[in-house]
């Protein structure tokens, strides 16, 4: 009989994160999933708790329901698109700085606090990142605020490695695809489903490889 896996989602409200929650949950893994408030439709056997990711507090409480747990998975999937006009001159420094926290400081941050209760050699830490956090991808500078947010997130991750490696484990930052979300809009080529089962299938497939990698959830390497 297969090893049951265990995966903690943080972000799973709605969107790509409950996909990939669902997903792994029909695949037959534990999930522990997070929301800000109100609990999705969703697969009967997810467990839920309750998070702010940019609420400090929230965080450390988080610990207390968790503190006998060990996770194959910590997917963490907060994010925001931020301003609409996607314009630096444009953006407060308000603005700007809630895009940056909820993106980049404040995943880390949570993802640092939680490494603990990844499970040492196989297990798997990665971050919700986007194709267009690349100089090399995004050669156009498409959607520069969220851009810039993420190759931040995937930035301050990078430190994370070192914690990773020395236990053996593997970090991952995921680029989804373009999918029919609130934020990808209607005419995005991919459904939550198709996502989700790509990415769902990485985390098979990485486990154990150790390092940290850019990938998305087709399998393709992606340059940082």
């Amino acid at each position: 009989m297969e090893d049951i896996k265990y995966a903690l989602i943080i972000g799973a409200s709605r969107g790509i994160g409950l996909g990939l929650a669902n997903t792994l949950a029909e695949r037959g893994w534990q999930v522990v999933a997070t929301t800000r408030n109100v609990i999705p439709a969703c697969h009967s056997g997810i467990d839920w708790l309750t998070l702010d990711i940019n609420d400090a507090e929230q965080r450390n409480a988080l610990q207390e329901p968790l503190s006998t747990s060990q996770f194959d998975v910590i997917f963490v999937n907060a994010g925001v698109y931020g301003p609409e006009h996607q314009d630096l001159l444009q953006a407060s420094d308000e603005e700007l700085l809630s895009l940056f926290t909820s993106n980049a400081f404040s995943p880390v941050r949570c993802a640092a606090e939680l490494l603990p209760l990844l499970t040492p050699k196989t297990g798997i830490l990665a971050f919700m990142s986007s194709q267009l956090a690349s100089l090399n991808e995004n050669l156009h500078a498409t959607y520069p605020l969220y851009a810039a947010s993420k190759a931040a997130l995937n930035m301050l991750s990078r430190e994370l490695s070192q914690s990773t490696a020395k236990h053996q484990q593997t970090l991952l930052c995921v680029h989804p695809g373009w999918v029919q979300t609130d934020m990808g809009g209607a005419d995005a080529t991919l459904t939550v489903a198709q996502s989700a089962n790509g990415i769902a299938d990485q985390l098979d497939k990485w486990r154990g490889k150790g390092g940290h990698h850019y990938v998305d959830y087709a399998g393709n390497v992606l340059s940082w």
